[in-house]
């Protein structure tokens, strides 16, 4: 299994959550330290049976420092998955790009910045995945991490709304054009969600205190933000054989319900 961008926030929930269901894991990243340290986490946890290595012999977790943003290192990263364990069967693109930008103020170079992480990076990682489930006419399972902003979003996120309907429109393209091929490709537009790189953004952009997470959850509807263990242990549910056959959904998984008005 890759995870793009897996080596802190959500991505790294859902390598902790695959891991303990038994998988081996690839986890991607531009920093070194965090990979490192997640990977060291992974191999200790097992799957709760006791083992620190997987089934047919070698350890549980990689790390591959890489820009996906950079077609060449998104490759890079399957090709690297592949020689350490032989295939890939599962592809979740966590990567994510959140900086802010209207439509008057979004220069070239940010919505370029978006299009290379948010929509780029998953297409070619796509690519070079799928190539490998067909080229050993296996099947296979993959799950795009969108947003619930794909339906239209704030003024402030107008690159990164572009991108993830993007997404939304290039999941539905290849799982309709590789279901003949037994792989099955979701996505999963997550709402405002709990992370790390929530936090930053939140204190960056928005001039946030330390109780911003308490204020947030006021505001919504259950009371809390998204948790990145929660939508985890979803994704594995997508990616494994108890979704059954469903492929070329987009499930919006929030508290707030797209097109509806009070």
């Amino acid at each position: 299994m890759l995870v793009s961008g897996g080596t802190s926030g959500l991505g790294a929930a859902i390598a902790r959550a695959a891991v303990r269901e038994g998988a081996r894991v690839v986890v991607t990243g531009r920093r070194r330290e965090p990979g490192e340290a997640l990977v060291a986490e992974l191999e200790a946890v097992g799957d709760g049976s006791g083992q620190t290595e997987s089934r047919d012999g070698g350890g549980r977790a990689l790390f591959v420092q890489a820009d996906v943003a950079e077609v060449a290192q998104a490759r890079g990263c399957v090709t690297a998955a592949v020689a350490a364990f032989g295939r890939v069967d599962c592809l979740v693109n966590a990567a994510g790009l959140t900086s802010r930008g209207t439509l008057l103020d979004t220069t070239p170079e940010l919505f370029d910045a978006h299009v290379a992480v948010n929509l780029k990076a998953p297409f070619f990682l796509m690519q070079a995945v799928v190539a490998d489930m067909v080229a050993r006419k296996a099947p296979g399972t993959i799950v795009n991490i969108g947003s619930t902003s794909a339906h239209g979003g704030q003024p402030y996120l107008a690159p990164y709304v572009a991108t993830k309907a993007g997404l939304m429109g290039l999941t539905r393209n290849a799982a309709h054009a590789h279901r003949w091929d037994r792989i099955r490709i979701n996505g999963l537009n997550i709402g405002w969600t709990d992370t790390e790189g929530e936090d930053e953004t939140q204190r960056r952009f928005h001039g946030a205190g330390d109780d911003w997470r308490e204020k947030a959850g006021a505001s919504l509807p259950m009371g809390k933000l998204g948790q990145p263990e929660e939508i985890a242990d979803f994704v594995v549910f997508l990616l494994s054989d108890r979704s059954g056959v469903v492929t070329g959904s987009v499930i919006d998984w929030d508290q707030n319900v797209p097109g509806t008005f009070d």
